[in-house]
């Protein structure tokens, strides 16, 4: 996440907010995550963002290879994550243009800690329509 932060600058010059939506608030979590992302944070108490069936990584992710090394790779930088809570929802990353221009970007986690390239989140970024909108005519 702190990646996506780091592109805060680019995006407010390109008219683009930066968001978090988080499923749950255990204990001071979402507050945690704020020294991680910069941008505002929503809390999706219904789950609404996360679609009509979230997408889930079971406890076989633990057998894998990419989750340990993306997980060692967190805790290096200092994030320490709980075992409270729903803890296998995966997450992702959305550009999301205005109107009718629909979704940009779409980065779905296959596995835990997988993370976006932030070259394609700029690239997406540039896409949104700078146009303002047409005027109603009375």
């Amino acid at each position: 996440m702190c990646q996506l932060s780091s592109l805060k600058p680019q995006l407010e010059e390109l008219g683009v907010p930066l968001y978090a939506v988080v499923k749950e608030d255990v204990g001071t979590e979402v507050q945690n995550f704020r020294s991680y992302f910069k941008g505002e944070i929503f809390l999706d108490e219904k789950r609404s963002f996360y679609g009509p069936r979230e997408r889930k990584m079971g406890l076989l992710a633990f057998l894998r290879v990419g989750v340990w090394m993306n997980g060692l790779r967190a805790f290096k930088k200092g994030f320490m994550g709980n075992v409270l809570g729903e803890g296998f929802v995966l997450g992702g990353v959305f550009v999301i243009g205005r109107g009718e221009q629909g979704i940009l970007l779409e980065h779905r986690e296959i596995e835990f800690g997988d993370k976006v390239n932030t070259e394609d989140v700029i690239r997406a970024a540039r896409r949104v329509s700078q146009e303002l909108m047409p005027l109603v005519r009375k």
